[in-house]
């Protein structure tokens, strides 16, 4: 981190470009996230394996709990229903893993080489899992929202 040259606004005072200073603490700021979101990234891919593993065994689950719990209304899916679901969960956590590995490896490379394309590349990427999440949230409350709507409805008529 010491080959970085820090330029100081006053020597861009004729300069019509609108710019943001990195300054030392902002680049130990973003060194610290990259170390983070690379852990983070890395549980994120061990558990998107156990779903995918969870989801080829849920056949053999299904067996056992069918011979345990004949009645339990899991057993009225289907494995194939289950794997399905297994594997969505495991793509809904490998999506968000992967664009905070690269989060972390571009802005790794930033700010150790003083590199500004692997800097955007970065800020993309955390705009990427924001965006992915906000997205997911919004699909979710209006889930919920639905459900209530339905169950509301459902109830109006079981009471008439």
């Amino acid at each position: 981190m010491d080959n970085f040259e820090e330029i100081k606004p006053e020597l861009q005072e004729d300069a019509e470009v609108d710019a943001l200073w990195i300054t030392e603490d902002i680049r130990s700021y973003i060194y610290d996230a990259a170390k983070w979101t690379r852990f983070l990234s890395i549980v994120g891919f061990v558990l998107t394996a156990m779903f995918v593993m969870s989801a080829f065994s849920v056949g053999a689950m299904l067996s056992t709990l069918g011979t345990t719990m004949p009645g339990n209304p899991m057993l009225k899916l289907g494995s194939t229903v289950w794997t399905v679901i297994y594997l969505l969960f495991a793509l809904l956590q490998f999506y968000p893993s992967l664009l905070l590995y690269k989060f972390s490896k571009s802005a790794t490379q930033a700010v150790l080489f003083a590199d500004q394309p692997s800097l955007g590349e970065a800020m993309g990427k955390l705009k990427s899992f924001f965006k992915f999440w906000g997205i997911l949230t919004i699909v979710i409350i209006a889930l919920y929202i639905l459900m209530i709507v339905v169950f509301v409805a459902s109830g109006g008529q079981a009471a008439a």
